[in-house]
């Protein structure tokens, strides 16, 4: 039986990279279909190999850092993260800031393709564009896989989590070739920044020396206790803004 540890690490490394590898596909996919595949695929694939040799380089000095210490500094990194994700998330929930939108995104960058398109560089610019897209949402995998499964030796129970939301859409993405506008990804995105923020107290206090009562089983906790706070934000940033629109 896999531990709660287990679970939820495998839980939070896949509905993160869900989430980043959906953006980065909407805009590999927009490339592909306006310019031609050959650049979108080619920016893609420079991309996943630059990826690679970034987490081959740097992967195993991890392995050269104190438990405690890597605990504590991946934690605070993870707070950090996942806080900017609640935070947006809160926001978009709310309505002060509007919900992202795969549709458009993907039209946004269709349009600025064709306007490329009679430019002699366009198909440098469309790599570009997919090469981009591919390595910065691959960076944020990577660091979701290494900050959700490193400080408690499960990052081959992180990969797997991973290695399943890419799979997962690029099988959706092949069946249905459009923009994945269908993924709830803000309520995703709440979610991920809910698990990402629990990692983060829970590592921070271990690094520092806590011992959380009931161990592994504390970080559900967490994810009640931040879940409520985070509805009662939604609900008090929402009755803010219906009062200023009176």
């Amino acid at each position: 039986m896999l531990s709660p540890s287990v679970i939820s690490t495998v839980t939070a490394a896949f509905l993160g990279s869900f989430v980043e590898v959906v953006e980065a596909f909407t805009i590999v996919l927009a490339v592909g279909i306006t310019r031609s595949w050959r650049p979108a695929l080619t920016g893609a694939a420079l991309a996943l190999a630059l990826l690679v040799v970034l987490v081959l380089i740097f992967g195993p000095l991890f392995a050269l850092i104190p438990l405690q210490a890597l605990q504590f500094v991946v934690g605070v990194l993870l707070l950090l993260f996942g806080m900017r994700w609640l935070r947006k998330a809160i926001l978009r929930s709310s309505g002060f800031i509007p919900l992202h939108d795969e549709a458009k995104a993907f039209a946004e960058e269709t349009d600025l393709l064709k306007r490329q398109a009679a430019d002699t560089r366009a198909d440098r610019l469309a790599m570009l564009a997919a090469f981009k897209a591919v390595l910065l949402e691959g960076v944020e995998v990577v660091f979701i896989v290494i900050a959700t499964g490193t400080a408690h030796g499960l990052t081959f129970y992180a990969g797997l989590g991973a290695l399943a939301a890419v799979v997962l859409v690029l099988l959706i993405g092949l069946m249905v070739h459009r923009p994945l506008t269908q993924v709830p990804e803000n309520a995703l995105k709440f979610a991920v920044g809910l698990m990402l923020t629990a990692f983060g107290i829970f590592w921070t206090g271990e690094g520092l020396g806590a011992a959380w009562p009931g161990a592994d089983l504390t970080l559900p906790g967490l994810l009640v206790i931040l879940g409520a706070a985070s509805a009662l934000a939604v609900k008090m940033k929402r009755d803010t803004l219906q009062g200023a629109l009176q």
